[in-house]
């Protein structure tokens, strides 16, 4: 029987695309939401390796499996790297994705395409059942941000965010597109790797 490995995340749209991405490991990846709830642990950390280990350990130990997941956000470089490890709660506690698409939009009001550059950048965490050494991955994309949203695919910042040599928004690219480039697919294509060894 294969040994459960848990999706760390309790943002359902980020843990289906996080199943998607390990499809066909030779794991039983679990969902949060396959398993008797727990409190979400606090997101305090200052890096996306921190709180992604964090959320690795927090789970694991709860759940006594193996665990993997991950931080991530976006950085815009007029924002001085803002909304960064904050990206999820950007507009405020819990705001809505659109809550935090219009307060991006608004802070980069009349800025020239030149000057919204931004890149996506991910830290995946895999923790074995042991709790012992954990595993790292990270991944980064860069690109722009649009002046208004297209798409209704992805999630997050997904339909403002315009990866570089794409004239698409990550919302208007399907899941395998996506994922071919986007942050999360490079952190998880190398944590593929290291669960395949």
């Amino acid at each position: 029987m294969a040994e459960v490995l848990l999706i760390g995340s309790g943002n359902r749209d980020k843990a289906r695309e996080l199943a998607e991405l390990l499809h066909g490991l030779p794991w039983e990846v679990k969902c949060l939401k396959d398993l008797p709830a727990v409190a979400e642990p606090e997101e305090d950390g200052d890096t996306f390796e921190a709180n992604a280990l964090k959320k690795a350990r927090f789970y694991g130990a709860h759940f006594d499996v193996a665990c993997v997941a991950d931080d991530s956000g976006l950085c815009v470089d007029a924002l001085d790297g803002a909304p960064g490890v904050y990206s999820a709660r950007y507009g405020g506690e819990h705001c809505s994705y659109e809550d935090n698409n219009r307060k991006l939009l608004k802070a980069l009001a009349e800025m020239p395409w030149h000057e919204r550059t931004a890149h996506f950048s991910c830290c995946a965490a895999f923790l074995p059942k042991d709790h012992d050494i954990p595993y790292l991955a990270k991944g980064v994309v860069a690109g722009h941000i649009a002046v208004a949203p297209s798409g209704n695919s992805g999630f997050g910042y997904d339909p403002l965010f315009v990866p570089d040599g794409e004239e698409r928004s990550f919302a208007e690219m399907g899941p395998e597109e996506k994922h071919a480039i986007s942050h999360r697919g490079r952190a998880f294509a190398r944590i593929r790797s290291f669960l395949e060894l």
